[in-house]
C-alpha cells in the first residue's frame, strides 16, 4: 500500500485529521438517513479525487465500518496501484462481460469482484480493463444492480469518478447514489469550473454535498481551517488557475 493513504501511514498528521474531520461532517449530514453511496468526483484532472478517495475510505473503516471503494475512472482507474492489488478483473469487466477464461464462471457475480485490502474493514472493486466505451457501460441496467447488491453488504460506498468537466461518467453516476462531493485544489481550480460542475451535476438530477479543497499548504494557521464543506458553494473563493 503506498503513503498516500496518510490515514494509515500517518494517523497523527495533519493530513489525517482533516479526513477524520470530513468523515465526521458526512456522518452528521446523514445522521437521520440511510444515506450510505456517494460519489467522488473533479471538475478537472490533478485536484486529487483519487487521493482523497482513498483516505476517507480508510478514515471510515477506521471507525468500524465496512467500506467499499469503486473505480469508476474506467480510463485511468489507479485505485488498484494505491492498494497494490490486481488491476482485473474490475469495474469494466463485470459491465461488459468481458473476463479471462478462469473467471467465467464467476463473472455474472459483483461480489466476486470485490478484493480485500490491507486496511481492515476497507475493500476495492478496481476499474479494470480499459473500455472504449466507459461512459455507455455506466448507463447499463448492471450499475443498478450493483448499488442495490452492495448496499446490502456494505456499510459505506464511495465511487472514484472521472472529473465531471472532462467525461460524462461522473454525471452519470451521481443520478444513482445519495451525493457527490467535488474535489478542488488550491491555487488550481477555477471557481468557474466549479461552478459549472456543481450544475451539470444538478441538472441532471444529482445532488452536491459538497466542496473539498484539496493540496492545501499546512501550516499552523492553516490547519484549523484546510478544507471547506458544505452546500453553499458561493462561499467558496479558490484562486483563479492560469
Amino acid at each position: 500500500m503506498k503513503k498516500e493513504v496518510v490515514v494509515i501511514e500517518s494517523p497523527k498528521s495533519p493530513e489525517s485529521e482533516m479526513f477524520r474531520n470530513l468523515r465526521t461532517n458526512i456522518q452528521f449530514m446523514n445522521a437521520d438517513s440511510e444515506k450510505k453511496i456517494m460519489v467522488i468526483t473533479s471538475t478537472v484532472p490533478g485536484e486529487g479525487k483519487s487521493y482523497v478517495t482513498s483516505n476517507l475510505a480508510a478514515a471510515f473503516s477506521q471507525i468500524n465500518k465496512k467500506v467499499l471503494i469503486i473505480d469508476a475512472d474506467m480510463r485511468k482507474g489507479r485505485q488498484y496501484s494505491t492498494f497494490d492489488l490486481k488491476p482485473r478483473p474490475g469495474l469494466s469487466n463485470f459491465l461488459s462481460g468481458v473476463v479471462d477464461q478462469d473467471f467465467i464462471d464467476k463473472k455474472d457475480d459483483i461480489i466476486n469482484y470485490v478484493q480485500e485490502t490491507e486496511v481492515e474493514n476497507l475493500f476495492l472493486i478496481t476499474s479494470g480493463s480499459v473500455p472504449p466505451n466507459p461512459s455507455e457501460l455506466l448507463v447499463s441496467t448492471k450499475m443498478q444492480y450493483i448499488i442495490d447488491t452492495l448496499k446490502q453488504v456494505f456499510d459505506i460506498i464511495i465511487f472514484d469518478a472521472p472529473p465531471c468537466l472532462v467525461v460524462a461518467d461522473a454525471l452519470i453516476l451521481s443520478r444513482l447514489v445519495d451525493f457527490s462531493i467535488i474535489i478542488s485544489a488550491q491555487n488550481y481550480t477555477r471557481l468557474e469550473d466549479l461552478n459549472k460542475a456543481k450544475m451539470a451535476i444538478e441538472n441532471v438530477g444529482g445532488k452536491v454535498a459538497g466542496v473539498v479543497l484539496n493540496k492545501v499548504q499546512m501550516n499552523a494557521k492553516t490547519y484549523s481551517n484546510s478544507y471547506y464543506y458544505g452546500e453553499k458553494m458561493t462561499d467558496f473563493k479558490p484562486k483563479q488557475r492560469k
